[in-house]
Parts: structure tokens; C-alpha cells; sequence
């Protein structure tokens, strides 16, 4: 979830990056006195996201600043759509334009990408998620984000599921002799609350897997890893809904329908946050006296 707390730790440090020893150019060119409006303008149409990150930027570079957002979180907008307000001292207002840019413009283009993959696979029970593949301290950012754009989030972080991969695996069988050893112990382990991911990059490996048991005792979900759709197909109907199919790998818009239409139940996509572009947001800004 992301806190007003949180959003005010990251803004401050985009601020202090931006402006550590103020804002030499407005504190030049502006009188200390004049005022500003501002409309934050789309100029090309989107989903917005990061309305409460951008009004923050404002806000904590100087508390007279006045924001009023017109959209809401999710909220598809028009090019030439107005999508927030701003009024107050000119000063402050300009020397935070370019933070507060920063963030509704990148947050606001994850947005509209997971929106387009969640259109693509509507027509099925496919769900999208995002990955751990996001700019390093803006994961609660990214992530919300994603959510505006109706995806899902996947795990958060390291700390909050099991997840094997191949390596885990690699080490895990040396110990114990097969994989499904392996997964049985690490099960074992777990508190009953902590969820079990396996990936696998072969039909092959599907087996060993299953003999491990499925479900809230054993292997919660199992991604399948880069397989063909034939693959994919295979998989699903083998595992036979005794737990959770996602799949990874491969995944564009060009491709994601025909994921989803094999039956998997999640599809996660490291491009809605990798490989978003900028929404094209600007701020026009009328200085007053």
C-alpha cells in the first residue's frame, strides 16, 4: 500500500536531488511575492496515476501551494484533458514542476501500459501481474502504479514468499537427492501462512514438482518459464487446476492474448515496469505578479 508517509519519503529525496541548496534560477528570475496557476495538461491520452505524488512534490517544497486533482487514480483522460490544478507562490510552484513531472508522467505511463495488457486478456480469467524488475527505492511507486492500471502486484520483495528457481533447485537437490525431496523439506520448513512458487523451464521438470503436493501443503503456484504455447497448454492441463499456473517469458502485447488463452491463471510482465515510457504530461504554468 503506499502511505502518504512514504510518497513524502521518496518526493523529499526527488527535491533534495533536484534542489539541494534551493532553486538558484527562480530565486534569481521570480520576486519573492509573485503567484502562479498551473494546469497539469495530458497531451496525449492515458490512465492516470501519481495524482497524490505529484500534489506532494508541491506541497513539500511550500505548504501554500494549493493542489486539486481532476482525475482520479485509474481514470482514463483524452489528449488536451486538464488532470490537476495548481496555484500559489510562484517560487515554490516552479521549483517543483520538474519532480512532480517526474513522477505522475512515469507513473501515469506504467498505468496506461498494464492497461493495455489487462485489455488484452479480458476476454479470459488471466490475471496480469507486475515483477521485481523496477528502478531501485520506486518499487512502491511502481507498483501502485500498476494497480491503477488494474494489474496485480506479485510478491514485493525477497522477504515475503518462497519463489525456487533453478538455482534454489540446483542446491536444494544436491541435499536432498531429487527435487521433490527438496520441496517437500522446504515446505516443511515454512510457517503454514508463507506461499510456495516453483518455476520450471521444461515440461519435464513437471512432474518432480507435482509429487511434492499442491495447494496451501505444498506447491502453491508454478510458473512456467519461456514455454511455447503448445507447452503451456500442456502444462496447464496437466497440473489440472490443483494449483496456481503463471507464466513468464516472452510476454508483449503481441503475445499476451495467446497466453492467457491456454488457460494459465497468472501472466507476469517485467515490461510494465521496465519498460514503460513516460506519459507525454506537461505543466503550463501562468506566473500572476
Amino acid at each position: 500500500m503506499l502511505t502518504r508517509a512514504h510518497i513524502d519519503e521518496v518526493v523529499r529525496a526527488a527535491l533534495d536531488e533536484d534542489a539541494p541548496w534551493g532553486d538558484l534560477t527562480s530565486e534569481t528570475l521570480i520576486p519573492a511575492d509573485a503567484t502562479a496557476t498551473a494546469e497539469l495538461r495530458a497531451r496525449e491520452a492515458g490512465v492516470f496515476s501519481g495524482g497524490d505524488v505529484f500534489a506532494s512534490a508541491f506541497r513539500l517544497t511550500d505548504p501554500r501551494l494549493e493542489v486539486t486533482l481532476l482525475r482520479a487514480e485509474g481514470e482514463a483522460f483524452a489528449r488536451g484533458d486538464v488532470l490537476a490544478l495548481v496555484s500559489g507562490p510562484a517560487r515554490g510552484l516552479l521549483t517543483a514542476e520538474r519532480v512532480g513531472l517526474n513522477f505522475v508522467q512515469r507513473m501515469s505511463g506504467i498505468a496506461t501500459l498494464t492497461a493495455a495488457y489487462v485489455a488484452a486478456v479480458a476476454h479470459t480469467p488471466a490475471r496480469i501481474v507486475d515483477t521485481r524488475k523496477t528502478t531501485p527505492g520506486l518499487r512502491r511507486i511502481e507498483r501502485h502504479a500498476v494497480r491503477s492500471g488494474g494489474g496485480r502486484n506479485h510478491r514485493f520483495s525477497l522477504s515475503d514468499a518462497v519463489m525456487a528457481k533453478d538455482n534454489h533447485l540446483a542446491v536444494l537437490t544436491a541435499r536432498h537427492g531429487s527435487v521433490t525431496a527438496a520441496l517437500q523439506a522446504a515446505r516443511e520448513a515454512l510457517s503454514h501462512t508463507a506461499h510456495l512458487e516453483v518455476e520450471i523451464d521444461r515440461l519435464d521438470q513437471l512432474d518432480a514438482v507435482l509429487a511434492a503436493g499442491t495447494g496451501a501443503r505444498g506447491v502453491g503456484t508454478i510458473m512456467l518459464d519461456n514455454f511455447t504455447l503448445d507447452d503451456l497448454r500442456t502444462g496447464v492441463e496437466r497440473i489440472g487446476g490443483r494449483t496456481i499456473v503463471e507464466a513468464s517469458g516472452g510476454v508483449d502485447l503481441s503475445t499476451v492474448a495467446a497466453i492467457a488463452e491456454t488457460g494459465v491463471d497468472v501472466i507476469s510482465v517485467g515490461a510494465l515496469t521496465h519498460s514503460a515510457r513516460a506519459l507525454d504530461l506537461g505543466l503550463d504554468v501562468r506566473v500572476e505578479g
